[in-house]
Parts: structure tokens; sequence; C-alpha cells
């Protein structure tokens, strides 16, 4: 029976580089599209850029252009390697589009005409430095349920509890680094504990098959602890859509993002003729399937439904989570050349279909996350690809070609064919089977060894020695038998090897293979062309280049951020758009522009770790600046220590405007003994670096740290 899929991967966040986590999704989305195209059904693949939200209006402004410009540009270099990695989107569109726009304002006031739209005043974090409300993945602080330190203000990574900002603990910002201050304001809130929606939830979620079973249970951890109505609303300055009828107020990038999946399907509709309200309205034979992150399952599994199911639109048919990504079984890593994007594979010419071989042996259908062992992937690829699956083939066409005209055996054979290669063709259903239920590990492992039958049935007959004794028409027999194999394992690869397959099918000289070809072989006689190599190792040397092409030389003064899993709204699009020299650039005014640096005073003689351990050197964040009157080089800073304030003299007027450091972050010696001046008394100094004549720089801190953090 034929099927009718509107498919969909998570929207990639437009603030960063596509990233082997990321990739992951993406290929395992792709491989189960291409194989339900081949099976004949009816499947539109869509996508789009996220491109809302705080952190693109702050990196854009860190770059000094447009948030349209930005996602513009960012768009461009994920098509790129969207492409480059032969993910076959249908549509690849953006969420700041008017098709989105249109669907996320009638939602919204279908969701208000539901009454499930409330408007209350809220006390909420504000950046009294960045002059602006603090979304929740730009705060951080203590988990108020485990106490692990530095969550996001949304949900705890350790524990997975979920509350809001104001419940963290010992808050700071992660624009500024500023503790955040509590002010109201209205905001808009779907009402996702309202009886309705929690029955209808309770009732999508656990009965019927839309979910894994592991995302079951996880959906029913969540309703042990309720549900909170959703906040989807954001104040200005913010990049997204204005709320309809409210001035100021725009909605939540997590409201408008799903939304993009409609946007991108009604932007393809229009232009493809595609009927967008039977892939959309309740009803009909039609199916949607999102393939997304685990750390996303919350969006996908409650909001999302409720909002479709009360705005009149079809709620999923599957939802499909996927575990992330490690390598060599630790956390991708910048510092040890594993933290690896799209664009630096591509850029330095390794094969695509060696990764997206290498995922799919990997993957299933479970949460679970997958390792990439980089000596594995080398191994791997080398031994099945091209050791068992493209050597069948360069090992009988050179034969057809030189010795019978490029022609196959020309009587009919396929009685034959399954006596000397029983199962091969019956393996289809199987493999089938596999592919649709995501068990693409199984999958390969089918077909590798079906690879090793048919070389096996190779060395049985040893081709080259019928060569030798002019064994003709045996030869061409053996050499029939072997093509039409490779044939078929062509099939059984194609949603995994889309480039290969269409090599294969050039030199086969057929027209594009579908599922339904398993069924057949090629006939007698057929005509195939010249071969030529299918797919090359894997050297060695290209992984070795591809790790120090990603390795980042992290100096201890730089900012080091731990690589992230996929996400849609994920660590790394924070750390961009907010990374020290950005935090600075909003908080403070650069430094006059420095000399060349002078030399480097001489090392003082070493002293002992517990000479080091006396001086306590903490975080502070300069809470005041001020002039002194009367002073030349003095400026008064009062220092937030988190439970404390200081007073200290810094003799930095000639270098900074006072008005200019409030809110940044600087590291200080909290235990030197209070000094008395003429202006009032010292308590503590602030650490700078100066040599001379280059003059004086305050030390930086990440925007990661907090006031009243030791420094050691």
């Amino acid at each position: 029976m034929s099927r009718r899929l509107l498919v969909t991967s998570a929207l990639p966040y437009a603030n960063g580089s596509i990233h082997f986590g990321h990739l992951v999704e993406y290929i395992q989305t792709d491989i189960w599209v291409r194989f339900q195209k081949m099976s004949g059904h009816e499947v539109h693949y869509v996508c789009a850029d996220d491109t809302h939200g705080t952190a693109i209006m702050l990196r854009a402004e860190k770059e000094g252009i447009t948030p349209e410009q930005l996602i513009d540009r960012v768009w461009r270099e994920h098509k790129r390697d969207f492409d480059g990695f032969l993910v076959g989107f249908d549509n690849y569109h953006s969420t700041h589009s008017d098709e989105t726009r249109a669907l996320s304002e009638g939602i919204y006031r279908a969701l208000k005409g539901r009454g499930l739209i409330d408007i209350r005043s809220v006390e909420q974090f504000y950046d009294p430095v960045k002059s602006m409300f603090l979304p929740d993945r730009f705060i951080k602080g203590e988990c108020p349920k485990c106490g692990a330190k530095d969550q996001y203000g949304d949900s705890c990574e350790v524990c997975g509890a979920t509350y809001t900002p104001t419940d963290l603990k010992n808050p700071y910002s992660v624009v500024s680094g500023a503790a955040p201050v509590r002010k109201a304001s209205d905001h808009y809130f779907f009402r996702l504990s309202a009886d309705e929606c929690k029955r209808f939830l309770e009732d999508w979620t656990q009965q019927g098959d839309h979910l894994q079973d592991e995302a079951r249970n996880k959906i029913r951890e969540w309703f042990d602890q309720g549900l909170n109505d959703w906040d989807i609303s954001r104040d200005a300055p913010y990049f997204g859509f204005e709320i309809p009828d409210a001035p100021g107020k725009y909605f939540y990038v997590w409201l408008d993002a799903p939304i993009g999946y409609l946007g991108s399907f009604r932007n393809l509709a229009a232009r493809g003729g595609v009927d967008f309200d039977a892939f959309t309205k309740p009803g009909g034979d039609t199916e949607m399937v999102h393939f997304i992150g685990k750390d996303i399952l919350y969006f996908h599994a409650l909001f999302w439904p409720a909002m479709l199911e009360y705005a009149g639109y079809r709620t999923p048919t599957k939802v499909f989570a996927h575990g992330f990504l490690t390598v060599n079984g630790e956390k991708m890593s910048k510092s040890r050349g594993t933290f690896i994007t799209a664009g630096s594979y591509l850029d330095l010419g390794l094969d695509p279909e060696w990764l997206r071989y290498y995922y799919a042996a990997k993957l299933g259908p479970t949460m679970e996350d997958i390792d990439l062992s980089l000596d594995d992937f080398v191994a791997r690829v080398n031994s099945d690809l091209v050791g068992k699956f493209v050597n069948i083939a360069s090992r009988a066409a050179g034969f057809i070609h030189k010795r019978f005209g490029g022609k196959l055996f020309s009587s009919r054979f396929t009685e034959r064919f399954e006596s000397e290669l029983p199962g091969l063709r019956e393996a289809a259903g199987v493999i089938a089977a596999h592919y649709d239920a995501r068990e693409f590990g199984k999958a390969l492992r089918e077909v590798m060894a079906l690879a090793d039958v048919v070389n096996q049935f190779v060395d049985k007959h040893q081709p080259w020695e019928l060569a030798k004794h002019n064994d003709t028409e045996q030869l061409h027999y053996v050499c029939s038998i072997v093509l039409n194999a490779f044939r078929l394992l062509t099939i059984y690869l194609k949603p995994v090897l889309p480039a290969v397959a269409a090599r294969a099918e050039a030199f086969l000289n057929v027209e594009p293979l579908t599922w339904a070809d398993a069924q057949t072989l090629l006939p007698a006689g057929h005509a195939i062309r010249p071969y030529e190599h299918l797919m090359t190792r894997v050297d060695q040397k290209q992984i070795a280049a591809l790790v120090e092409a990603n390795r980042e030389n992290l100096a201890p003064t730089a900012a080091t951020h731990s690589p992230q899993r996929h996400a849609q709204h994920q660590e790394n699009a924070v750390n961009e758009a907010t990374k020290p020299e950005t935090a600075t650039a909003a908080a403070t005014a650069p430094a006059p522009a420095a000399p060349a640096p002078a030399p480097a005073e001489a090392a003082t003689p070493t002293i002992s770790i517990d000479d080091f351990m006396k001086v306590d050197l903490r975080v502070a964040r300069v809470a005041r600046a001020e002039h002194v009157e009367g002073a030349e080089k003095l400026v008064k800073l009062t220092l937030d220590l988190g439970t404390e304030t200081r007073q200290v003299f810094a003799g930095i007027k000639a270098h900074y405007e006072p008005s200019k450091i409030e809110g940044r972050l600087v590291v200080m010696v909290a235990n030197l003994a209070p000094r008395k001046m003429r202006f009032g008394e010292s308590q503590g100094m602030v650490l700078a670096a100066s040599a001379d004549g280059s003059g004086v720089f305050l030390l930086d801190v990440d925007s990661g740290a907090a006031p009243g953090m030791r420094v050691k």
C-alpha cells in the first residue's frame, strides 16, 4: 500500500556551522526518506534554518550586520554542507519567511480563540548592563533541584529537571556576566496545564505508537512532575515575529521554530502543486513524521502536538528521537580536533558517503548515543565498502568488456542465479523491514553478509583462472552472475550511498533503481558500460589532516566552551553570540588601541604551590566605577563578589573610561590587606597586564564565570 509522508528534521539554528553531531540526524532522516521513495511512496522531506532569537540578534550586532544578512549567509553555508553530504531535502527554507509568519499568527489566534492564551505579569531576570530581559538560555546558575552548577535557565542537563529561570540559584547573565536583577513585564502563555490540554497529551503521548518507549517513559516523568504553562513571548529587543496586537512583544523562537516545518512545506506546496491541507489537516491517509534529537523531545512531544491539536492541524504521526554523538568515546573536543565541522570534512576532499555509511552502520531506532571511532571508521569503510562491495564489480566487469563486448550472458539464467546465490533476492524484504524500522545497522549487517557470499562465489569460481584456460562460456556465465549480484547489493545500499549508486547505475546502464527492481535480474544480453572506480579507500593521513584542521589551540586565557550535542537551540549558539569578546563589546568600550607588545619581563624566581595558594584570587563584577576627585591615576571601583562588595582603587584612569567598565568581570586579590589611602580604604587589588610603555590591560574573564568564584 502506497504511503503519503511529510518528513522533517529538526531545524538547525542559524548561528553556527553544521558539525558531525548535527549530521547524525540529517543522514538518518535522509536514508529513511530515500528508502521510502525507492519503495514507491510519496514523500516530501522539508527543513529550514531556525533564524530567530536573542543569539541571532547579538551575533549580528557583534559582526556589525543586520540579522537578515547574517541568516542569509548562514543559510547558504548550511545548504552547501547539506548538499555536500547528499541530504536530499525537497525544500530547505527559513523560518524568517512570509509563510512561517502567517502560520504562526494563525496558530496563535486559534489558540487565543480557544481560551488557551493568558497574559500575566512576570518577574524575570534583566541584564542591567545590556539593558535587556534575558531568555532562559542566556542565564546560568545552579539547578534548583539537584544543585548542579552552570545549568541553563530552563532545564538541567544533569538531572533533567525543568523550571523557570528565576528558580536558579546564584544566577548570572551569559551575555555580560552581571548578576541579573528582577524586573516585571507582561508575558503571553499557552495554557498547557489546562485540563483539556493535559487530557489530550496524556492520551497522545501514552497511547498508540507516536513515540518510542524510552520517549514515552520520559514524558511520563514530566507528567508526574506536573505540566507548566508555556511562556511563548519575549520582550524587545528581539529578532523574530511580533505578536499580533501586542507591540513590543515577540513570539518566542520555540513557538515559530516547529511551525517552520509547516512554513517550509507550504512554500514547497505553492511551488510544486502539492496539497498542503492534505498533509497538515486532520483526517486522510497522510502521515507527518519528525526526526529529532532527544534533547528537544519536550518541545516536540508536548508543546508541538498541543499547538497543532488546538489550532486545527493534524498532530504528528511519529516523533523519532535519536541520541547524541561522541567521538572516540568522549564528547566532541576542539582541543583534540574531534569537534569536526561538515565544511572541513568536505574541504579536505573526504568522501561524504564514507561517513553516511559509518553512521548508518551505527544507527538504530533507540535514543542511545552513538560513538564515532576514527580508527574504526577507517577500518570499516575500507573493509566493507571497498573490500567487499565495490570489489565485486571490479572483479567481473573487466572480463565482460574484454571478452564479450560489454554484454552479459545471452541465455536466461534466473533459476541458475537462485541456485548459485540463494536468498540474495529474497533478502530484499528483510532489509526493507530494517530500513523502515530505522534499524540501519541491522540492514547493513545483512547486506555485508550477502556481499561476503558473493565474494565467496567469485573466489570459488576464480574468473581469472577461467580466463587463463579459455573456459569462455563459464567465464561469461560467472561474471554475469556476479554483476547481477552487484546490482542487487547496489539496490540495498542505495539509501545510504546515493552517489555510488548513481555511478553504479551508469556503469550497469540501467534506469535509477527502485526497491521493486530487487525482484528482477538484468535481461539476457544486457549491455554494460566500461567500469570506472566507484570509491577509493580511506587513508589514515586524511583522518590526521581532518583532526588537525579542527583542532583549536585553547590557551589558558581563551574561551573554552564545551562542544555541544545536536540541539536546535544549543549552548554553542549562545556561546557564539556571547563569548568574551562579545560580552566585552556590550559591557565596555574597548581600551585604546595598544602599541606593539613590549618585551615580556623576565620571570621571577619560582614559588611553591603552597605559596601560590596563599593568594585568594576571585572573580568580581564591577558594579560601579567612578572618577576620584583630585586623583590623576585612580578609579574607584565597587566590586561585587557575590556575597559582599569591596571598594578598590585602581590606577587605570588613563586607560579606561570608568563608565565603560561597569558590569565587566575582573580578577581581584581578595585577601590583600586593606590599605588606607588619601581617598579612602582600598580593600583588594584588581589584576592587569602591563609592560613599560605598553599600557595597562585588565584581565578578562570567560563569560561562564560568576562573581565570587575562586581563581586557581
